[in-house]
C-alpha cells in the first residue's frame, strides 16, 4: 500500500511523524499520528524524595516547565497532608498566570499564526517567526518580544530562575515577595495586558477578517466532535491553579465531575501498537476506537475545550472577547478546532488581568508563605490547567517520602485520539489522486497545530506492547544483556 510520510512534524515541541496510507486511487484510506520519543519520567522519578520531585519534573519540558512544577507541588502539598497558606496560593496563582501569558504568546506566535499570516501553502522558508515578524513589521516584532520577557520576568522574580522553578516548597513557597517586588510585578503586568490586547487585536485583523480564513475555521475539513474536559471555579467560570473537572460531551451535556483520585474513575488509557504515546477515553463509556462523533468516548482538553466546558472569565476584557467568539460561533461546544488559536489569545489576555489583579493585592508580601509539615500520608494528586489542557500528577510514596509510583498524563496525551482524527480528516480532504505537494502536506500539519502538541510532555509510560529492545555492552564490545519490552 502506497504510503506517505510526514517526518519530521514541524512547528511543535517534540518530536512525531505522520504516516499517510494511500489506496490504489491515491486517496487517503488511513493516517497515523505517532510519537517517536520517549521521555519516562514515570520510571526515574522512583526512589526520589518526594519533595524534590516539583524542581525536577519541571525539566520535563523547557516551555510546559511551570505546569508540571505546579500539578507536582500540589500532589507534593497532598503527600504531606498540608494546604498553602493563603499569601503562598496568591504567589502560585500570580506566577501561574504569567507563565500562561509567556506560553499562549510562544504557541501562538511561533507555531500556530504563521500559518494564517504568511499563508497556508506559503513556503516553508517564508512561514515561519521571522516570515510572520517580516509580514507585521520588524518593529511591532520586537515590541511583541519585549512583552513577552515581561511575563518571563515575573517568572523570574517569583520562581528564583526564568527557566525551570525552585520555588517549590510543600504546603507554601519558598520566598516571601518584597514589596518593591510587588510593584515591579505590578508595572510588567500591564505590559501583559498590552500584549493580550495587541494579540486579540491581531487575530482579528489577520485571520478574521479574511474570508478564506473564516470558511476554514467555520467549515468541517477542521472540525472534531468529541466529549470535553475543563476545570472550572465554584462560579463555573474557567480556572486553571484549582477547581473542578468536568466532562460535557458532544452536545455540552454535563457528564460528571470529579477532583483528585477521582480521575481514575472517569479516565482510563489506552496503549497504541504504533506510538509511545497512549490514548486516554471516557472510562464510563468504554473503548470505543479513534473515532469521533455522538458515539465517541474521547475527549478533548485545553484552550478550546475549557471555553466549551467554562460559561465565562472572572475578568471584564476577557469575558468580553469571550462572549464575541460565542457570538461568531452561534452555540457551544464549538467542534472547530482552529477555534483553538482565538481561544488561546482570549486566555492569554484574561491571565494578564489576573495579573494585575493579584499584584495588586498588599497582602501578597505577607511573610507567612510556609507550613509545618506532617508525616508523609503515601498518596497525592495534583491536577491543574496546563496551557495545552488538563494535567494530573498522581504519586504514591513510602513512610519515608520516596516516591514508589508515578502516574502523568499530560493534555497531548488526553488529546491522542482527537488529534489523529484531525489529521486523518485533513489528509483526506486534501490529498486525492495520490497528489501531494509541500503546500498540501501542510495544510494537513495544520490540523495538529491548534492542540499546541509538546510530545517531550506526553511520553512517560512505557507500552509493554511496543517492541522496545536494549542491548547493554562491555567494554570489549561483547553483548552483556539485551533487554526487550522491559
Amino acid at each position: 500500500m502506497p504510503k506517505i510520510e510526514i517526518n519530521p512534524m514541524t512547528r511543535l515541541e517534540g518530536h512525531g511523524k505522520i504516516t499517510i496510507f494511500l489506496d490504489e486511487e491515491g486517496n487517503v484510506e488511513n493516517a497515523f499520528f505517532q510519537t517517536v520519543e520517549f521521555m519516562g519520567y514515570e520510571k526515574f522519578l522512583i526512589g526520589m524524595p518526594i519533595e524534590e520531585v516539583p524542581r525536577t519534573v519541571s525539566t520535563i519540558c523547557g516551555v510546559c516547565r511551570a505546569v508540571h512544577f505546579m500539578a507536582s507541588l500540589k500532589a507534593t502539598d497532598e503527600i504531606f497532608g498540608v494546604k498553602p497558606t493563603e499569601t503562598a496560593r496568591k504567589l502560585r496563582e500570580l506566577f501561574y498566570s504569567a507563565h500562561y501569558v509567556e506560553d499562549h504568546m510562544e504557541i501562538l506566535y511561533a507555531l500556530g499564526l504563521p500559518d494564517f499570516v504568511c499563508g497556508p501553502t506559503a513556503s516553508p522558508a517564508e512561514r515561519n517567526l521571522i516570515g510572520l515578524i517580516l509580514k507585521v513589521g520588524v518593529e511591532v516584532g520586537r515590541e511583541v518580544l519585549k512583552k513577552r520577557f515581561a511575563a518571563v520576568k515575573i517568572m523570574e522574580i517569583l520562581g528564583g530562575k526564568p527557566t525551570h522553578p525552585v520555588s517549590a516548597i510543600p504546603g507554601g513557597w519558598s520566598k516571601r515577595l518584597k514589596e518593591e517586588e510587588r510593584l515591579e510585578i505590578l508595572k510588567l503586568s500591564e505590559e501583559c495586558i498590552e500584549l493580550g490586547r495587541f494579540t486579540l487585536k491581531a487575530f482579528k485583523d489577520l485571520v478574521l477578517s479574511n474570508p478564506q480564513y473564516v470558511e476554514l475555521i467555520k467549515g468541517d475539513t477542521y472540525k472534531v466532535i468529541t466529549n470535553y474536559l475543563g476545570t472550572v471555579d465554584e462560579n463555573g467560570r474557567i480556572t486553571y491553579y484549582d477547581g473542578t473537572q468536568v466532562f460535557i460531551d458532544v452536545n455540552g451535556k454535563e457528564i460528571g465531575r470529579f477532583k483528585g483520585r477521582e480521575y481514575l474513575d472517569w479516565i482510563a488509557e489506552r496503549t497504541l501498537p504504533w506510538s509511545y504515546q497512549k490514548a486516554p477515553y471516557l472510562k464510563k463509556l468504554g473503548w470505543k476506537g479513534i473515532i469521533d462523533g455522538e458515539n465517541t468516548s474521547l475527549y478533548s482538553v485545553g484552550p478550546l475545550a475549557r471555553f466549551n466546558v467554562g460559561n465565562g472569565f472572572d475578568t471584564p476584557e476577557a469575558q468580553e472577547a469571550y462572549e464575541e467568539m460565542l457570538a461568531f460561533f452561534e452555540k457551544k461546544p464549538v467542534h472547530h478546532i482552529l477555534g483553538y488559536h482565538w481561544a488561546r489569545a482570549i486566555e492569554l489576555l484574561h491571565c494578564a488581568e489576573r495579573l494585575k489583579k493579584i499584584a495588586s493585592e498588599e497582602d501578597i508580601t505577607n511573610p507567612e508563605v510556609t507550613q509545618k509539615l506532617g508525616e508523609p500520608l503515601g498518596e497525592g494528586v495534583g491536577i491543574v490547567e496546563a496551557a495545552r489542557g488538563t494535567l494530573i500528577h498522581h504519586y504514591k510514596t513510602d513512610p519515608k517520602g520516596l516516591v514508589t509510583d508515578a502516574n502523568i498524563i499530560v493534555a497531548t496525551t488526553h488529546n491522542k485520539g482527537p488529534i489523529n482524527v484531525a489529521i486523518k480528516r485533513a489528509a483526506q480532504n486534501f490529498i486525492k489522486g495520490g497528489k501531494v505537494e509541500e503546500g498540501i502536506l501542510n495544510l494537513v500539519e495544520i490540523a495538529y497545530r491548534p492542540y499546541d502538541i509538546c510530545l517531550a510532555c506526553a511520553t512517560h509510560t512505557l507500552p509493554g506492547r511496543l517492541p522496545i529492545q536494549i542491548e547493554i555492552y562491555g567494554k570489549d564490545g561483547q553483548l552483556i544483556k539485551s533487554l526487550r519490552n522491559f
